[in-house]
């Protein structure tokens, strides 16, 4: 008796920038898969032109807003027996990018899953950072809103670990002035943008300076940033200007004077009424 074919999911590592870091085994697995789901199914054909591979299988768009609708009907692929290859713009599958619903919903199934694995911009940065990276955790997207951001900031503020997060560029300059509002302008950090491109670019230093230079800059491209993690105990208590300097940066950003000398006390260890008292007593 015939055995039941059965399907498997692939989760492909696409180069993040420079054809050149593409393995074999994308090569092979582009060649080979019944069904491709391309986050951007012009990126995969460009791809797949630099890479001299001719894609014989069938390639439907898979990105953040059809992925949840287009799940179910690539699990069904499966049970026909197709090998589903996800390609995503760069960088591995479901690792803030398109793939993890199917993943969930492939071994929930019972079928399967793999990867060809390929380039990152996580570890990427981050060996570039020129900071600790034996201990790290990866945060992805800050949250769009300001307010969000700064309370998210606000619970990692005391990570020892190295931090790497995603952020595209029109907000970048304002994540920046949050992270260095909320883990201390001294914080040191990189900023690495279009890794592995032509206009490759990592630059290196304290948060407030980052800042800065981001303000002037306007960086643009893929960036990921690098954050060094908390030191141990308190952190440094900067001079009384500083402080107040941090309070007012938040407020300018849209926190209330509660919140904004709240955030700063936390940062610092200090106690919310002496944060407090060097703010009303500048008036």
């Amino acid at each position: 008796m015939a055995e039941t074919p059965t399907g498997r999911v692939v989760l492909v590592g696409a180069p993040l920038g420079n054809v050149g870091d593409a393995s074999a085994r994308l090569r092979e697995v582009l060649a080979g898969a019944d069904v491709i789901a391309a986050e951007d199914t012009r990126r995969l054909l460009r791809l797949a032109r630099d890479l001299e591979v001719t894609v014989a299988g069938r390639i439907v768009s898979y990105f953040e807003g059809n992925e949840e609708r287009r799940t179910p009907d690539l699990v069904e692929a499966l049970r026909a027996g197709a090998v589903v290859a996800v390609v995503t713009d760069g960088g591995m599958p479901s690792v803030s990018d398109p793939g993890y619903r199917l993943v969930r919903a492939a071994l929930d199934a019972g079928f399967p899953v793999t990867a060809a694995p390929g380039p990152s911009a996580v570890t990427t940065a981050l060996a570039l950072s020129g900071l600790p990276s034996d201990r790290f955790c990866f945060e992805g997207f800050l949250p769009r809103a300001g307010a969000g951001r700064r309370s998210r900031l606000r619970e990692l503020a005391a990570e020892p670990r190295t931090l790497v997060f995603f952020e595209a560029p029109h907000r970048i300059t304002a994540s920046l002035s949050d992270l260095a509002a909320t883990f201390g302008p001294g914080r040191e950090a990189a900023v690495c943008r279009e890794l592995t491109k032509t206009y490759e670019e990592v630059r290196r230093g304290p948060l407030g300076e980052l800042a800065a230079w981001s303000a002037e800059a306007q960086p643009r491209g893929e960036i990921t940033v690098v954050v060094a993690g908390a030191p141990a105990g308190p952190a440094e208590r900067p001079a009384d200007e500083d402080l107040r300097a941090a309070v007012a940066e938040r407020e300018a950003a849209g926190d209330s004077r509660r919140d904004a000398i709240q955030a700063v006390a936390e940062a610092y260890g200090l106690r919310k009424r002496e944060v407090y008292a060097l703010v009303h007593t500048a008036q």
